[in-house]
C-alpha cells in the first residue's frame, strides 16, 4: 500500500480543517506560493516550514510527514552482498558456507522481510548444495572413479549459482537458487 505524501497530506489537512491557501498562510508565517508549491509538489519544505505548516493546522508533524517505521530498514547493498557471497568462506572453513549465511540471516531477518527471503533462500541453496556433495561423495563406493565427475559438476553448480545470485541480488534484489531443498520453508 502506497503511503501519502506530503502534498497530499497537507492538502488533505488544509481542506479538513476548512481553510483555504490564503487562510493557511496568515496563520503559519509560510509564503502563499511556497504553500502553493508544496500542494503541487513542486517542493520538499524544510522541517522547520512543515513545523509551522502543523501548527497552523493545529496538528502534528507526524500527521503531514510520512515518517518510516524504524523496523522496516532500507535494503542496504553491503548486507545483500554479505548474505549471498559469504557461503564462499565455505572453501576455507567447512561449513561456513552455510553457518555464515545463517548469522547473517538471524541478525538482519527481522529488520527487513527482504534479508528474510533471500537469507532462507540462501541457507536452503547451500544446504541441499552440501548434501548433494555428501551423496556424491559416497557414490565413490557404487561407482569408484566416475563419481569425480558429479561431484565437481556439484561444485560448480553452487559456485556458480552462487556468484550468478550474488551479482542479481546487488543489482535487482532479486535471486533465483534452483534445485534448493525447502529446508527453511518461508513465512505466510
Amino acid at each position: 500500500m502506497k503511503q501519502p505524501t506530503l502534498k497530499e497530506n497537507l492538502l488533505y489537512q488544509r481542506k479538513l480543517k476548512g481553510y483555504t491557501q490564503d487562510e493557511l498562510a496568515e496563520r503559519t508565517t509560510v509564503g502563499l506560493r511556497t504553500i502553493q508549491r508544496i500542494e503541487k509538489g513542486e517542493v520538499q519544505p524544510h522541517l522547520q516550514t512543515i513545523k509551522l505548516l502543523a501548527v497552523g493546522l493545529g496538528i502534528e508533524v507526524e500527521d503531514l510527514i510520512v515518517l518510516n517505521d524504524p523496523k522496516e530498514e532500507p535494503i542496504n547493498r553491503k548486507w545483500m552482498l554479505l548474505l549471498h557471497a559469504s557461503p564462499f568462506f565455505g572453501f576455507l572453513i567447512p561449513f561456513a558456507n552455510i553457518l555464515f549465511p545463517i548469522f547473517v540471516w538471524m541478525n538482519k531477518a527481522d529488520d527487513n522481510k527482504i534479508y528474510n527471503s533471500h537469507g532462507r533462500a540462501v541457507i536452503n541453496f547451500h544446504c541441499s548444495i552440501s548434501l548433494w556433495l555428501v551423496l556424491s561423495l559416497l557414490l565413490y563406493f557404487v561407482i569408484p572413479g566416475y563419481n569425480y565427475f558429479l561431484t565437481g559438476a556439484v561444485v560448480l553448480f553452487g559456485i556458480i549459482f552462487s556468484i550468478k545470485n550474488t551479482m542479481s541480488a546487488i543489482g535487482s534484489g532479486i535471486c533465483n537458487y534452483p534445485l534448493s531443498i525447502p529446508f527453511l520453508k518461508r513465512e505466510a
